[in-house]
């Protein structure tokens, strides 16, 4: 023993760490310390100093278990490495948060909300036309970060969100919808125009799945070195208000981790070093987008050129919000001292805020029948230079929050666990007032219908307020696409009402085309001529570039695919028995599990389908 106790001695004053410091170790760590390496020592004296000896209480002698011993430090590491800071700094803002949720305190003190300035747009007139054409030819100069650390099992799907077919009629799930659509920007936003760099921020729950939903399907026509991957990591979780970390019930080696939420994105790109490779390759822009909205990218052209008019720092894409709805508000937030920032406020805090600061009302409509303050969708366009300029100063770390559940009114224990937690749109709130931090609010039906809420809960929305489940989700698309047409001059019939998973939504004609052939509205209206119709029961899937309808009058089902070469003019009267929408139940499981979350399936009863594979100009008619 007296051996140990000297190879420990020596490590120690190796690390210029007064020997003295392993007699006051905690007993059950004291016997081990001859088990670690240097870097190990370090890591356990400062949990000991930052009051976390508690994790040692249950550790055994030497010789038993010593590989665990050394897993724990392995994740001690892992966890002090992926926090900006390190583990003391985690520690410390947890105690302080911690206090200050006990206290109640209120993290608005001060600040009282007015409307900022920002972009209202109206879909398809002259106005987003051109904020369209700027933003695809803005285009070449951005980067996509897709957020997806998430699993399904809060929508009843046991896989990766981004596999979630986005839609029915073609099965394309949200990766490859969002893929393509960058693809297609890439194509059509300049003929010397390189590669649209995708970064996709991923947890333990999604890294392996995603890759292999990439690998197995050829990256979805993307080469595999424009996609790169950056993993978050958990965070540990705190029993109590003095921020001690809570050992893992089924593993004394462990700590507890949860995930910290979707705002690591920043560190990681900071931490990644492709923010500075971007910069150096001439880039502008990085376009952050979350996992199951299947319209955003046919706002993020207008939104991209409303950025690169206004020099937007930080650009929030947002949707009309009715008064105390369920979504975040953007407002403008002023100290009394003068400090000033534009910020998303949750429902929850805006209307208690505007009651505490002179607006006795609260959070009410305005004479447009909607709250002053735009509902934020958490789709986020920043300015490259800036946004690397302040990562500089933060690391990336972002303004953090901490939500524990009280056992009682004295707010001295948990319920359970909690941890610091980070969310992406917090961003601005260390930003200089010399900031320009704007918002570009467009249709709802154009840019929001998320996909996030299983059958039961969705079923048990009040009535008029949005379900965002897989039904919703899909059948919001054929909703766009046919008001997107209709605007376009296409008669396009009326929905019909129709109830799946004790939803009730409209359904519109099934219509789908692929980003290629229309990214922006005047490629609709360019592809679009004369007098075409479509029907309510209809259904069209596009696939080619260089497809065109001329007066076509369609009832019935219709799929075109052409090669890159080929130009198709469709038209006539295309007339068959279509496909039928059949309800299923979303408890019955001999169903997938992605029909049945959604409530319905496609019986393709009868349709008429052309795909041309060689070069060349053709007609189709009906």
């Amino acid at each position: 023993m007296a051996s140990t106790v000297g190879s420990t001695s020596n490590i120690l004053s190796k690390l210029n760490i007064d020997a003295d410091w392993a007699v006051d170790a905690p007993p059950n760590l004291q016997q081990n310390l001859s088990l670690l390496s240097p870097q190990q020592i370090e890591l356990a004296k400062m949990l000991v100093e930052m009051g976390q000896s508690h994790v040692f209480e249950k550790w055994t002698e030497p010789g038993v278990d010593d590989d665990e011993k050394r897993a724990f430090f392995d994740q001690m590491a892992r966890l002090n490495a992926s926090y900006p800071g390190g583990l003391m700094s985690y520690i410390q803002t947890a105690r302080q948060l911690l206090a200050d949720s006990k206290a109640g305190k209120n993290p608005f003190d001060g600040f009282t909300p007015s409307v900022p300035s920002g972009e209202v747009l109206t879909f398809g007139d002259d106005n987003f036309v051109q904020f369209e054409n700027i933003g695809v030819r803005e285009a070449r100069n951005a980067a996509f970060v897709l957020v997806a650390g998430g699993l399904g099992e809060r929508l009843g799907y046991n896989g990766i969100k981004v596999a979630l077919p986005a839609e029915s009629t073609s099965g394309t799930c949200f990766l490859q919808h969002y893929i393509e659509s960058i693809l297609a920007l890439q194509d059509v936003s300049g003929e010397h125009q390189g590669e649209i760099p995708l970064v996709i921020m991923t947890s333990d729950d999604t890294h392996s799945h995603t890759v292999e939903l990439l690998e197995s399907n050829g990256y979805f026509g993307m080469k595999s070195t424009q996609v790169k991957l950056l993993k978050q990591e958990k965070v540990a979780c705190l029993d109590d208000n003095d921020a001690r970390f809570s050992v893992d019930p089924h593993n004394k080696y462990r700590i507890q981790t949860k995930p910290h939420g979707h705002g690591d994105v920043h560190s990681l790109l900071y931490s990644s070093g492709l923010l500075k490779e971007w910069h150096e390759a001439g880039l502008r822009w990085v376009l952050f987008f979350q996992d199951t909205n299947g319209l955003l990218f046919k706002a993020i052209p207008a939104a991209l050129g409303v950025s690169a008019s206004k020099q937007y720092h930080v650009n929030s894409l947002a949707v009309p919000r009715k008064a105390k709805e369920a979504i975040g508000g953007i407002a403008k937030l002023t100290h009394a001292d003068g400090r000033t920032m534009v910020i998303n406020v949750e429902y929850n805090q805006l209307d208690p805020l505007l009651r505490a600061t002179g607006y006795p009302d609260g959070d009410v409509n305005c004479e447009t029948g909607y709250s002053p303050f735009p509902g934020n969708i958490n789709q986020l366009i920043f300015e490259l230079g800036p946004y690397i300029e302040e990562l500089t100063k933060t690391g990336g770390s972002i303004k953090e929050f901490v939500n524990p559940k009280y056992k009682d009114s004295s707010k001295s224990a948990f319920k359970s666990s909690t941890r610091l937690e980070c969310m992406m749109q917090d961003y601005p709130k260390t930003l200089p007032p010399s900031a320009r931090v704007g918002f570009t609010v467009l249709d709802t039906w154009l840019a929001y219908a998320p996909v996030k809420n299983n059958p039961e809960d969705a079923a048990k929305v009040p009535k008029g307020n949005p379900y965002h489940s897989a039904t919703s989700g899909e059948m919001a698309i054929y909703r766009a696409n046919s008001l997107i047409l209709r605007k376009a001059g296409v008669k396009v019939e009326d929905p019909v009402n129709q109830v799946f998973n004790g939803q009730e939504v409209e359904v519109w004609p099934l219509i789908t085309w692929k980003p290629k052939w229309a990214l922006t509205f005047a490629d609709i209206k360019r592809k679009v001529s004369g007098s075409c119709s479509i029907s309510q029961k209809s259904a069209m899937v596009i696939k080619g570039r260089n497809i065109f309808l001329e007066d076509l009058s369609l009832d019935g089902a219709l799929v075109i695919d052409a090669v890159e070469e080929t130009e198709v003019k469709v038209g006539g009267s295309v007339q068959n028995k279509g496909w039928m929408i059949e309800n299923v139940d979303y408890k019955d499981v001999s169903a997938p599990e992605e029909v049945r979350i959604r409530g319905f399936r496609i019986n393709r009863v009868e349709h008429l389908e052309k795909t041309y594979s060689e070069p060349g100009k053709f007609t189709l008619k009906g």
